[in-house]
């Protein structure tokens, strides 16, 4: 029987770093193909170099906090540890592929959150609800801190960038910082995302931090490569009309909020953060740009990740445990 969870575990693990690819590449690139200066071949081909560079570089810290922070799988049963990363991993997939599938940007550290907390009370193992209350408050401060920091960095951005760069090399050097913060969001969301991905695979002792980040990389770009497409036409065209300028302050301030919570080891939604972004830049000309029916849509989905996904995990132990007993 473990043999068969720990087969089934593996497979999931590699199931949700694809769902999670194919959601998530769209917080990368998805305004930069948006401004019309990247295509999105360009765009796909550096979020899986990128993002595979910050997974192993930088991706230690989130995955301990996934893999042992909420539920503390390394001190369960084993058989009970797999089974709880197997339905963390098969819930958390699921739910980010139906809303992939509906083209929405949905958070997957929500999902895997909600997903491990579900399945750690299917099986009635204690969950850590301080570290889980402090991670639901940086999901709250998350979106609007990158909202803030779009909208202040704007203007004085854009007034230093007319005065300093000659009007010839406008066109070259919003080019360059285009491809410049893709491959800082792309590396800041590898090294925070791929914990969602594997983390609960290093918690359970399958893999070590390095080894669940190469795997949930490789994982991840996978899912880039075949389902990326739909979730990034979302965020580089549906929510606001981007400029280049805006394309550019918007990744500058996810990119920074991302990275000081994944120094930390907290798993963050580079969702929300490039959704506030982009929404706070979109502000700035005014709130007749954003388009609110959309926002809500998306707004509706993320309040929904957490729960939906705990009670898909909570709902495949219990029938695990039926079938199996």
């Amino acid at each position: 029987m473990e043999i068969i969870l720990l087969g089934l575990t593996l497979l999931c693990g590699g199931y949700i770093g694809w769902a999670i690819g194919a959601n998530d590449a769209a917080n990368c690139v998805g305004a930069d193909i948006g401004s019309g200066k990247m295509t999105l071949k360009q765009g796909i081909a550096i979020t899986c170099v990128f993002s595979f560079l910050g997974a192993i570089l930088l991706g230690s810290k989130v995955i301990k906090t996934v893999g042992k922070g909420i539920v503390a799988l390394d001190q369960l049963e084993p058989q009970l540890s797999l089974l709880v990363a197997l339905a963390a991993c098969f819930g958390a997939g699921t739910w980010v592929i139906i809303a992939t599938m509906r083209g929405l940007p949905v958070s997957t550290s929500h999902s895997i959150v909600g997903a491990v907390g579900g399945a750690g009370l299917a099986i009635g193992a204690p969950v850590i609800w301080k570290k889980l209350l402090d991670i639901f408050i940086c999901w709250f401060l998350t979106p609007i801190g990158a909202a803030i920091l779009s909208y202040l960095l704007f203007r004085p951005f854009r007034r230093l960038f007319y005065m300093v760069v000659p009007r010839k090399f406008h066109d070259p050097v919003v080019t360059f910082f285009i491809f410049a913060t893709s491959i800082y969001l792309a590396f800041t969301w590898g090294g925070n995302d791929v914990a969602n991905a594997t983390g609960v695979l290093a918690g359970v002792g399958i893999m070590s931090s390095k080894q669940a980040a190469a795997f949930g990389a490789i994982a991840i770009v996978i899912g880039i490569i075949t389902l990326g497409r739909k979730v990034i036409q979302t965020i580089g065209f549906k929510i606001t009309r981007l400029t280049p300028l805006m394309t550019i302050v918007a990744e500058i301030a996810s990119g920074i909020n991302v990275h000081v919570y994944t120094i930390f080891g907290i798993p963050v939604s580079t969702s929300h953060s490039i959704i506030g972004a982009v929404a706070g830049v979109g502000l700035v000309k005014g709130i007749k740009m954003i388009n609110k029916r959309l926002i809500g849509e998306i707004i509706l989905v993320w309040s929904l990740t957490p729960l939906a996904s705990g009670i898909l995990s909570y709902l495949t132990i219990r029938f695990i445990k039926l079938f199996f007993r």
